[in-house]
């Protein structure tokens, strides 16, 4: 692996056979967005097509599609699960201006693209690409080929972070494992599904988070909030459940620094249905939360032998600048702003809101404890048939935050009989536990952090949309605004509710 000339970065790849040819368009394939360029170099019978094929196939998820060369009909184009593919080929052009006559740039406009013979396009293709360059053996076979991946432009970062994954998958052990594409979530960690000798693993690709720019007291937003930075945290509270006996995934292989994990697949079986949620395993959800926040904790984890983790505190700071997000963001989407004068009065209501929260004696809080994070076990006992997902950003906290992130479930309707039978649920199973708990005390710190949560949603949601393209959790927000007002009902919250009726409009439609 080694920087090119022009900037890039560069690293080859002795494909010894079609199975090794078919795990690098694995390996180049979880990489891909929709936009990108992937050119194909070498000369006739260096194998191009068939490099295009086996990554349309992949891609595909289906290895008997018809992918035939595109030699004569210069470019096909395929409809499939992730993105859209366009596979070009132009060895039959005579010079770079017929590529505008083939219709190209509409083709392949918002489609990964496979460009054969790019030297016909030359002085007309983007900085910013993907080249695999194949060339022949002939010492070696028929089948053999050497294979220069380089990263151009933007595309450099990915070719190394490509070339890392391999390294750390053969070092582990993984190398030969077939590897399948996730749908992701809301944040920056990608995950694949790895299938090796019959057994199914999840690849959690989660590199460093970078800091962002200073938002006050010379800190990035992240740094306030106590977003994991990396891997880390994740390892750490992983064993910590695990040693209580909950179903955090095993870690199979790590690798901190890089900000890559191997670990146990816990399935697909969620505790949702397309109807909702299913209230049974709703239930264990909550149970679960009762027995976690019924035992002692700590804040000091254990990562491995002499290393430690010690979980933030779920400070003022980070729930304030949380519930910012609520005027920097999901105010613009409704054009409303609001003035300094306001913010303060805002920020100083929540502020007396959330002192009792802070004050209270905290414990373990998941943070995302919530459908999309819980997967059902049916073949465990008791609580351990909750499967716990997405926990890095865990902190020490009020146990009402975990209870509201399940109970206001920000991807699915949680019917408010369903909430108040379960919140009851909980509340029988932690004064059975401890007859000193003080039900209206957790009654009023659960409201307050459900409206918290609810706030910040509202603005991380809108953020999404307008700052990552990512419209589709603007579908949530009527969700979430109507558990807002179901948690500034509370009599504690009368003065927010009252701020929140002046300044935010109701929301009606997107």
């Amino acid at each position: 692996m080694f920087p090119t000339s022009s900037g890039g970065f560069s690293f080859t790849v002795a494909l010894e056979d079609e199975q090794a040819t078919r795990r690098l368009t694995a390996d180049i394939a979880a990489a891909l967005e929709a936009g990108d360029l992937i050119t194909l170099s070498g000369d006739l019978g260096a194998g191009k097509t068939t490099f295009a094929r086996a990554l349309i196939r992949h891609l595909a998820g289906d290895d008997s599609i018809e992918v035939p060369s595109p030699t004569f009909t210069l470019m096909q184009a395929y409809e499939l699960p992730r993105f859209n593919v366009v596979h070009a080929d132009l060895y039959r052009l005579s010079g770079p201006g017929e590529l505008a006559e083939l219709g190209f740039e509409d083709a392949s406009e918002n489609a990964v693209t496979l460009l054969e013979w790019p030297d016909r396009a030359a002085g007309q293709l983007p900085p910013n690409r993907l080249d695999v360059a194949l060339t022949l053996s002939p010492q070696h076979a028929e089948t053999f080929r050497h294979a220069r991946v380089t990263g151009y432009g933007t595309f450099a970062a990915r070719a190394e972070r490509i070339a890392i994954i391999r390294r750390f998958l053969s070092r582990r052990g993984f190398g030969m494992a077939e590897r399948r594409h996730m749908q992701g979530d809301a944040s920056t960690r990608a995950y694949e599904r790895l299938t090796l000798e019959g057994n199914s693993y999840i690849l959690m690709n989660s590199p460093r988070r970078p800091d962002g720019p200073i938002i006050r007291d010379g800190k990035p937003y992240n740094a306030i909030a106590h977003l994991a930075e990396d891997v880390t945290p994740f390892v750490a509270m992983a064993h910590a459940l695990r040693e209580r006996g909950f179903s955090a995934p095993a870690i199979m292989a790590a690798d901190r620094e890089a900000g890559l994990l191997v670990i146990e697949d816990l399935g697909t079986e969620q505790v949702v249905a397309d109807a909702g949620p299913i209230e049974a395993r709703y239930e264990v959800a909550a149970d679960l939360l009762a027995q976690l926040h019924r035992e002692p904790t700590h804040d000091l984890l254990s990562v491995e032998p002499g290393v430690g983790y010690e979980l933030p505190r779920y400070d003022m700071g980070a729930l304030l600048i949380e519930v910012e997000l609520l005027l920097d963001w999901y105010l613009p989407k409704l054009n409303t702003k609001v003035s300094d004068a306001k913010r303060d009065v805002y920020l100083s209501l929540w502020r007396d809101a959330l002192k009792p929260v802070v004050a209270a004696r905290p414990t373990w809080v998941l943070r995302d404890f919530h459908s999309p994070n819980l997967l059902w076990l049916p073949t465990r006992e008791g609580t351990a048939r909750i499967g716990l997902l997405d926990f890095q950003d865990a902190l020490m906290g009020s146990p009402a935050y975990d209870l509201a992130s399940l109970l206001q479930d920000a991807r699915t309707d949680v019917p408010e009989l369903m909430e108040i039978s379960l919140l009851s649920r909980y509340t029988r199973a932690r004064f059975k536990a401890d007859p000193a708990f003080d039900a209206p005390s957790f009654a009023q710190a659960y409201a307050t952090l459900a409206a918290q949560r609810a706030s910040k949603i509202l603005g991380i949601f809108s953020r999404l949309e307008r700052r990552d393209g990512k419209p589709q959790y603007l579908r949530h927000l009527p969700r979430v605004w109507a558990y807002l007002q179901r948690s500034l009902s509370h009599s504690a919250l009368a003065s927010l509710q009252g701020w929140y009726k002046l300044n935010v409009p109701a929301l009606k439609s997107l």
